[in-house]
């Protein structure tokens, strides 16, 4: 009968407390942004499992078994199950990532399982840029891959116990030293058209300031975004701030109280405009909103690569806009869009019968009075000008109200540009004059230190357009003609100013603003840059680079590659041997020292002879100097050798071979 061999079994030993300090700071690092955005039960029990994990590491015996493990990973599995119905997607796959990280670390004992984690904690940093790119994430997160590399440094050098500091600057110039290769693949990696990898759908969650609908008076209390909903670089000068209409979304359809764009308007074919004066010629570059809407400025005579056209002048990109893109545009502000096709009115003056009957009234006593389309419509915008009419972002709700564009008109007369587009276009609508609702964006500031323009999310507005005749479609914005005295509106600026003048003068808060203004121009230009040149650099950007560096071909970009791969590499090797040559160990020059002393007196080391071996010979020629060599050899080993020299073994080295004498 064959004996069996007795199985090895192979144990590590248990990790440092400093390493599980640093792993649990490194990642509380990396997942700081994600516990502010996922819920709150999952942020709190991955507080909580780390703060577990930091005790067992003084009491061991508080760790869990292995059944608690597996009964508390089901928990969180259910958990992330029942708050997103899903343990896929963006959302869901990080949150249940955190989560099951942080268990991780309560069976974390040995080197392995310490090197699971902190590959984990990589894998968790990619996991960020799926929610922002931006240039503070990005440096952010830098030093979270510097934190994360420093404990990896720490894990393999346990022994040498040496400070933190160290493993600091040790990966900071591991970082420094691939960072020309990463510049180099990243300018020169050829770029396909498109995503390596289908992402899924709620990773892109961008939203925008619009939407394809509008219902006035569902809101009550409109909080304005300052986010970026698009920049534009104009090729001269901008146009007049009453021209910055940036056209987006148009609704024809409405039953009383919502406004959508109904069926057909956004295939059909687009129709001809007359233009004059200047062109305006532009770049926009758009943010993600995860819709097919592209904004360009009121009235797009051109159509980018990246969309289309519609009868009613809207622009539609080919899908989503679920990425940054940017697009070169020409409008005129001065146009005559006089053709319409016949259903295309009827659809325009389609009214529910039975929806706000005192709304219908009027606009048919206006009706009985004015036969002329143009002074009637004059007539609608006097009316909001001299009745008491007030422009507030916290309306009073409508949405129970059976009528209630007849509550804004008559009761309530307050609300913002939703309910005086929405109130206009069923008036000239019901006094039989043509009329849709626009939505876009108005308006936009200058950043004078990029020289672009800003057009935010708080900037979004809707307007109508009233069919004249021979005018064609005419923009009519009603929210423009309530007086500035009855506009009920806190602007950021004098939101800030009100906050400090209480503790310092006008002229210092206001300057105070000012600088304020200064610095957020400063850092959108910033951010900018970055857009355009970092996550901006496409296909096409990158085959422009090529062209003009002349690597036109397969076999030059091939060589190019090289050179850039290379030259870092060559550039690492000329440094290291330079400062090999240039800066000795002060142990390997003492001792070269002794070794020149033994060899005046004819006691030579051989090549291929260690510092040991060299002392039993020079013991055995001359029993005389066995005491002092011994100690030199001693001496010279520990600081060349050992992992935790002695403190002062260089002096005491120093001193023995300057009083050595062969």
């Amino acid at each position: 009968m064959a004996r069996m061999k007795p199985r090895r079994v192979i144990t590590e030993a248990p990790v440092a407390a400093h390493i599980i300090f640093w792993i649990i700071g490194a990642l509380l690092l990396v997942a700081a942004p994600h516990l502010l955005r996922v819920p709150l039960w999952i942020s709190a029990a991955s507080v909580l499992l780390g703060a577990w994990r930091v005790w067992g590491v003084r009491r061991p015996a508080a760790l869990p078994g292995k059944a608690v493990r597996v009964i508390l990973m089901f928990a969180a599995l259910a958990g992330v199950l029942l708050t997103y119905g899903t343990v896929f997607g963006r959302d869901a796959g990080t949150a249940l990532l955190l989560v099951m990280l942080s268990l991780k670390l309560l069976e974390m004992r040995t080197r392995r399982d310490v090197l699971v984690v902190i590959f984990l904690g990589y894998f968790l940093v990619l996991t960020q840029f799926l929610y922002s790119q931006s240039i503070f994430i990005g440096a952010y997160l830098l030093l979270v891959v510097l934190a994360i590399t420093a404990t990896l440094i720490g894990l393999h050098r346990q022994g040498a116990q040496l400070a933190p500091m160290a493993n600091l600057r040790l990966a900071s110039v591991l970082l420094l030293q691939a960072l020309p290769l990463m510049l180099a693949l990243y300018v020169l990696f050829p770029r396909i058209s498109g995503p390596l990898i289908g992402l899924p759908k709620d990773a892109f969650g961008a939203g925008t300031g619009l939407d394809d609908e509008m219902a006035p008076g569902r809101i009550s209390d409109l909080r304005q975004s300052g986010a970026v909903a698009f920049r534009v670089e104009f090729s001269g000068a901008p146009p007049d701030a009453g021209q910055r209409y940036w056209r987006g979304p148009v609704l024809w359809l409405t039953d009383g109280v919502t406004w959508s764009p109904g069926a057909g308007a956004a295939n059909a074919a687009p129709v001809q405009i007359d233009v004059s004066g200047e062109p305006v010629n532009y770049d926009v570059t758009l943010e993600a909103h995860n819709r097919d809407w592209l904004f360009a400025l009121d009235i797009p005579a051109t159509v980018p690569d990246i969309g289309r056209i519609t009868e009613d002048l809207q622009l539609l990109a080919h899908e989503p806009v679920k990425s940054r893109v940017r697009y070169k545009m020409t409008s005129y502000t001065q146009y005559r869009n006089g053709v319409a096709a016949q259903n295309g009115l009827r659809r325009a003056l389609q009214l529910p019968p039975d929806a706000n009957p005192r709304l219908r009234a009027l606009a048919g006593s206006w009706r009985a009075e004015i036969a002329d389309d143009e002074k009637l419509m004059q007539r609608a915008l006097d009316f909001f000008r001299d009745q008491p009419f007030y422009y507030t972002l916290k309306p009073p709700l409508l949405v129970d109200r059976p009528h209630p564009m007849d509550d804004f008109l008559f009761s309530t007369r307050r609300g913002f540009c939703e309910h005086y587009s929405s109130a206009f276009a069923m008036l000239m609508r019901a006094a039989g004059i043509p009329a849709r609702v626009v939505l876009g964006y108005q308006g936009g500031e200058m950043n004078p230190l990029g020289n672009y323009m800003i057009v935010r999310q708080s900037d979004a507005h809707a307007w109508a357009e009233v069919w004249l005749g021979e005018k064609g479609w005419v923009r009519v914005d009603p929210t423009g003609v309530i007086p500035p005295a009855r506009v009920e509106i806190n602007t950021d600026a004098a939101a800030q100013v009100a906050e400090v003048t209480p503790l310092i003068d006008l002229a210092q808060a206001a300057a105070l603003v000012n600088a304020w203004q200064q610095l957020r121009f400063g850092w959108d230009a910033v951010n900018n840059t970055w857009n355009l040149w970092v996550l901006g650099y496409s296909a096409a950007r990158q085959q422009q680079l090529f062209t003009q560096l002349g690597l036109d071909s397969w076999t030059k970009l091939g060589l190019g590659l090289l050179v850039a791969l290379g030259l870092p590499f060559l550039f690492v090797a000329a440094h290291m041997l330079l400062r090999r040559s240039g800066r000795r160990d002060p142990a390997v020059a003492l001792y070269q020292r002794y070794c020149n002393k033994l060899a005046r007196a004819r006691i030579v080391r051989r090549p291929s002879e260690g510092a040991l071996d060299f002392a039993l010979r020079v013991a055995r020629l001359r029993p005389d100097l066995a005491t002092q060599t011994n100690l030199i050899t001693a001496l010279y080993c520990a600081l060349r050798y050992s992992p935790t020299p002695p403190a002062h073994a260089l002096r005491q080295l120093r001193q023995f071979v300057q009083a050595f004498r062969a």
